[in-house]
């Protein structure tokens, strides 16, 4: 796609909106839950935390999701996915705000800083934090071409999910544990639900694009029932974390989220290719969800750990 010189130079409000503020809790809030069990944890029994590295740990994961917002948005809008009738990009590039090579070079920066971050962290713990943050950047630099492979919700559910709870817990820790992996399980069903909102969507606009997402593999009717599942498995897992004694009782009021999730589950229904507009909100909406159950489940955590 041809590129020409912004109509005038970019406000620092354009600089944030490029980076997507408003999707963060996909990465913030997996890391913060975590952070939230940890003292959770360390109330419960003798554990060793260090609070600092965990706290540069959820900064790490923030920065790696701008980078690869950045990136995508680049070669969404270069490969002409991104066009103006296109729905949820930040539309920056359509509307010639930037030229594309400077989010690129925007995206680089914030992928090189969360390199350093991340091998300072390392170093201050140990080399299975190498390996996870390794695969965040794969995760971060290339999430455009799994995402044209249908290939991006399960890229999304094993960064946004096990590899950001295990990262945050083994740099606060310096152990690895299989219930951290239990614990995000949860959450990233929710996570998912925004990209394959997303992508249901964009169904039209990804086939005219020549690009093969989970959700056209699907169809319409699988990708409802799928959406549906992603939610019901959410609520089914707390119950069994709880029941598993791996969560306190009191995190059972999530469920107070519930009727937003029927909510977005009864919005799902209306999906159809032909007509996007039904559930134009619906990816905002559902990241609404995951930030509500979220907030709620690190505050119960919190809570928890002095009842």
């Amino acid at each position: 796609m041809t590129a020409t010189a912004p109509i005038s130079p970019p406000s620092f409000t354009h600089w944030l909106i490029a980076t997507r503020p408003w999707s963060f809790p996909a990465s913030s809030m997996p890391a913060i839950v975590t952070f939230a069990y940890v003292f959770f944890l360390s109330q419960q029994g003798a554990l060793e935390v260090n609070w600092l590295l965990g706290a540069l740990a959820v900064i790490g994961a923030v920065v790696f999701q701008i980078s690869g917002n950045l990136i995508s948005d680049y070669f969404d809008y270069t490969r002409g996915i991104d066009r103006e009738d296109t729905f949820g990009s930040s539309r920056l590039l359509v509307k010639q705000i930037f030229r594309p090579r400077t989010i690129l070079r925007y995206g680089i920066g914030f992928i090189t800083c969360g390199v350093f971050l991340g091998l300072y962290l390392t170093s201050q713990t140990g080399w299975p934090l190498l390996v996870i943050g390794f695969l965040g950047f794969i995760g971060a630099a290339f999430y455009y071409q799994f995402k044209s492979r249908a290939l991006g919700d399960a890229l999304i559910f094993l960064i946004y999910g096990p590899l950001i709870s295990l990262g945050v817990f083994y740099v606060m820790t310096g152990r690895l544990e299989w219930r951290v992996v239990a614990l995000s399980l949860p959450i990233v069903f929710i996570t998912v639900n925004i990209l394959h909102a997303n992508n249901t969507r964009d169904m039209a606009h990804d086939r005219r694009a020549r690009i093969k997402t989970f959700a056209m593999l699907l169809g319409v009717r699988l990708s409802i029932f799928e959406y549906k599942l992603h939610l019901f498995l959410t609520y089914l897992l707390m119950v069994a974390l709880v029941a598993a004694g791996i969560l306190p009782w009191a995190t059972l009021c999530v469920f107070l989220t519930l009727p937003l999730a029927i909510s977005n589950s009864r919005a799902m229904e209306q999906a159809r290719e032909d007509r996007p507009e039904n559930i134009r909100d619906l990816d905002v909406r559902t990241a609404k969800l995951q930030l509500a159950f979220s907030v709620l489940l690190s505050a119960l955590l919190f809570v928890s750990a002095w009842l």
